[in-house]
């Protein structure tokens, strides 16, 4: 494996304390080395990158990532993808996460049953580029659900599995394991985007909700879910779901519940998308008035309330905002950390830690992903200035100057690294 020196680094490492001078020893695919006092590492036998002064940070974890997803303005359209070019697809993604610094990914649902775990194997083995990934099921939803996008006099497929009652919801989730995935999504509420079940509807029942997590749990999985609705989120908590995504109708017990289990859990608002339907969307057909009419502007006020109030009470919080509609090109993933800062009231470090440290836990891999410290798998961004100075840069690619994923050089830009810090004095 690559042996590498960073040499005068200015260091994040990802716990949220303040940067700090360092050079940094990669070897065997682990950091090795965090040295204190820069030029005292031997780079004998190594790649020597001098830093010249700029941030060196943990790689980025993608929290509620969908990899098969891309240019959907209906659910439907992700259905209607044949499976061949939904591979390249899903495989493309891949590659554009790594190039945009996510050097891991926890799916929060695929589009087709094996697309993520072909993906994550073929990662695995070195045969295609992209982030070590957490492979999802489809989204297990129930008839009228979101993810069924079936009329009765026609058949439409989309990105939903459709199980009705407990026992199909078990010989869903068993097919899913079967085939792989490494968590289980289920939606418990409707979605305002959806044809049919808004967001404040509750769809799935507990038993149902309860069958899907006892059969997961069996089998080791995670279990993921679509949580808008108070009552689906209050759901999720007492059935044992381990992430619970979006939540921004929760109401004050709901907030009570999930602070109970912080420690056991994981949220993600899921805000990309929000915003973009609200601001962006116009070139896709959402039209302010049409944003406006389905409540885009209430989910927003609410996802700030509620993300506010859970960064308080210390739950653990995911970046990851659906990108992969047409609206939320993927690519764009690390909007998401100026989002958390803008719209829910996050501190610029906090919003980072978010993307790292929790993400590393995230990935069931908290103690050794997600920081730079001694003995963690060696994931590192170089960035071409001070990123807690101005998130927004973190989404141009050209802006990261070197990805390391597993102590290996996935791009190596770090000549450019002086031009670069002349533009941050």
């Amino acid at each position: 494996m690559t042996r590498v020196v960073f040499r005068n680094a200015m260091l994040w490492d990802g716990s949220g304390a303040d940067a700090y001078p360092a050079d940094v020893l990669v070897d065997g695919g682990r950091i090795r080395t965090v040295a204190k006092a820069p030029g005292q590492l031997s780079a004998e036998g190594a790649t020597a990158i001098d830093c010249k002064g700029l941030t060196l940070m943990p790689g980025l974890v993608e929290g509620h990532a969908h990899i098969s997803f891309g240019g959907a303005v209906n659910d439907s359209d992700l259905g209607n993808i044949p499976p061949e070019e939904h591979l390249l697809l899903t495989m493309r993604n891949a590659k554009t996460l790594l190039d945009h610094g996510f050097t891991s990914a926890y799916s929060a649902a695929t589009s087709k049953l094996r697309l993520d775990v072909v993906i994550r194997n073929e990662v695995n083995a070195g045969r295609l580029p992209g982030p070590r990934i957490k492979a999802a099921s489809p989204e297990i939803t129930v008839t009228a659900g979101l993810g069924d996008e079936r009329k009765n006099h026609m058949y439409y497929e989309s990105f939903g599995m459709i199980a009705d009652g407990p026992e199909e919801i078990a010989k869903a989730v068993r097919l899913c394991c079967r085939e792989g995935v490494d968590n289980i999504k289920i939606n418990i509420s409707g979605d305002d985007l959806g044809p049919l079940a808004r967001g404040g509807i509750t769809t799935m029942r507990e038993d149902e909700v309860q069958m899907a997590v006892d059969v997961g749990h069996d089998f080791g999985k995670r279990i993921n879910c679509h949580a808008r609705a108070a009552k689906s989120v209050k759901r999720a908590v007492k059935c044992g779901v381990d992430v619970i995504y979006h939540c921004e109708s929760a109401d004050e017990e709901a907030l009570d519940m999930l602070e109970s289990v912080k420690d056991r859990i994981f949220v993600g608002p899921a805000i990309g998308i929000i915003y973009a339907t609200l601001h962006e969307g116009e070139p896709f057909g959402f039209t302010r008035e049409f944003a406006l009419n389905i409540g885009m502007q209430r989910v927003l006020d609410t996802s700030r309330a509620v993300y506010q109030e859970l960064r308080k009470r210390g739950v653990r919080v995911l970046i990851g905002g659906d990108y992969g509609f047409a609206q939320t090109p993927q690519g764009q993933n690390a909007r998401d950390l100026k989002h958390f800062v803008d719209l829910l009231g996050y501190s610029p470090s906090e919003a980072m830690v978010c993307a790292t440290k929790i993400g590393g836990q995230i990935m069931g891999m908290g103690d050794e992903l997600g920081m730079v410290k001694e003995g963690f798998i060696a994931d590192l961004l170089l960035v071409n200035a001070d990123p807690l100075k101005d998130l927004a840069m973190m989404v141009d690619a050209d802006n990261l100057l070197v990805i390391m994923k597993d102590g290996e050089l996935y791009k190596d830009n770090s000549k450019a690294a002086q031009a670069g810090k002349r533009a941050a004095e």
